[in-house]
């Protein structure tokens, strides 16, 4: 049951332009491949990309002048990069971004069979050329995954951690999941969104028709609801699976959010400012030193509070050492004034002893007169 389940939902998943809406050529003159039947442009780089699994897939790069994003477009089913090749065009000179489209395995002019998996190599295939050739930083790219494209665009997503953003145009909750009201994940389904959309981790817009037939708008409404960090959502009232670009209010949105996330600083660049806020301590500990330099310094308020100290004692002793001699001199004044007492007192008795013997003497006397 899991297999033909698993069948069922990937013969949903792929649906490949049979024939190909245009062929790779090389031009004679410059060994550069060119899209027939689309004339060539200096601006658009037409290229085949070799796959970790063995397959070679076709992409088209579009330049525009002094650009500082990269969208990275993943398309929906029953499309290639043939079909989509104006809509490249057009999106790039109104966005003002540089934008590269590729074709799955098996889609177009790509070799190879349509797979869940190889849409993942696929995807990595595209984005490890704009790093090599083209330079392209992490920071600087949005990813962008129609349909069907959502499932290789959150895949590539949850491993990035720098990325600048993504947007989701009428995406699946999973293959299963478009055809049966499942509640929960089964090991066969496909394009697991729903389990990835929650490790996203930059900022996510979602656009989706309220009139989808293929794929109902409630699943772009969950995706939503599951993001991380959120972007005003565009819900095109009317809108079907396949004619959201002819809303005005498709591109007016898309640009308002490549706009806004343009301007907010880089993923990589506030990671760096958090590295440097975390290095920022570990430079404050070494400020710290100063600090501890400084405590060592309030040391030096406390000898010189212990200088305060000795000069109060030294005031101290001075200080008693004066009352001290002023007692000394009082008590030597006492003393002098006692040993004159003492010496008056002394003349004093010998005064008295003295009229005591006249007094005496007279007494005899007068006994001797009597007598």
């Amino acid at each position: 049951m899991g297999g033909v389940t698993s069948s069922m939902a990937a013969k949903f998943a792929f649906f490949p332009p049979n024939p190909p809406s245009y062929k790779l050529i090389t031009d004679d003159a410059t060994g550069l491949f060119l899209m027939d039947p689309f004339p060539h442009r200096e601006n658009v780089d037409v290229l085949r990309l070799p796959t970790r699994r063995g397959n070679e897939i076709a992409a088209v790069y579009v330049r525009y002048p002094m650009a500082t994003t990269t969208v990275l477009y993943s398309h929906g089913n029953a499309a290639d990069i043939g079909q989509m090749y104006d809509l490249f065009i057009e999106l790039s000179i109104h966005l003002r971004v540089n934008l590269m489209g590729y074709d799955y395995s098996g889609y177009g002019q790509s070799s190879g069979k349509p797979s869940e998996h190889n849409t993942y190599a696929d995807i990595e295939a595209a984005y490890k050329c704009l790093e090599e050739n083209y330079g392209t930083k992490q920071e600087d790219i949005i990813l962008y995954g129609q349909s069907v494209g959502s499932g290789p665009t959150l895949d590539l997503a949850i491993r990035l951690p720098q990325l600048r953003a993504v947007v989701l145009h009428s995406p699946i909750l999973s293959g299963l999941r478009v055809m049966y009201p499942v509640k929960r994940t089964y090991w066969f389904d496909i394009y697991k969104n729903i389990d990835k959309i929650p490790l996203v981790r930059c900022p996510v817009l979602v656009i989706h028709g309220t009139a989808d037939e293929v794929v109902d708008c409630s699943h772009g409404r969950q995706l939503w609801e599951l993001c991380q960090e959120k972007y005003e959502p565009l819900w095109l009232k009317g809108g079907n699976h396949c004619d959201l670009e002819l809303f005005p209010e498709y591109l007016r949105h898309l640009k308002k959010f490549i706009t806004s996330v343009e301007k907010s600083p880089s993923r990589r660049s506030s990671s760096r400012r958090s590295t440097d806020r975390i290095e920022r301590p570990r430079r404050s500990t070494d400020c710290f030193e100063a600090p501890r330099k400084s405590t060592d310094r309030r040391e030096r308020p406390r000898k010189s509070t212990d200088r305060p100290e000795k000069l109060r004692l030294h005031e101290y002793k001075f200080n008693n050492m004066d009352k001290l001699e002023k007692f000394k001199t009082s008590f030597d004044q006492m003393e002098k004034s006692r040993r004159s007492v003492d010496y008056h007192e002394k003349s004093r008795k010998s005064i008295d002893q003295q009229l005591e013997r006249a007094r005496k003497s007279v007494d005899w006397l007068d006994r001797i007169r009597v007598g």
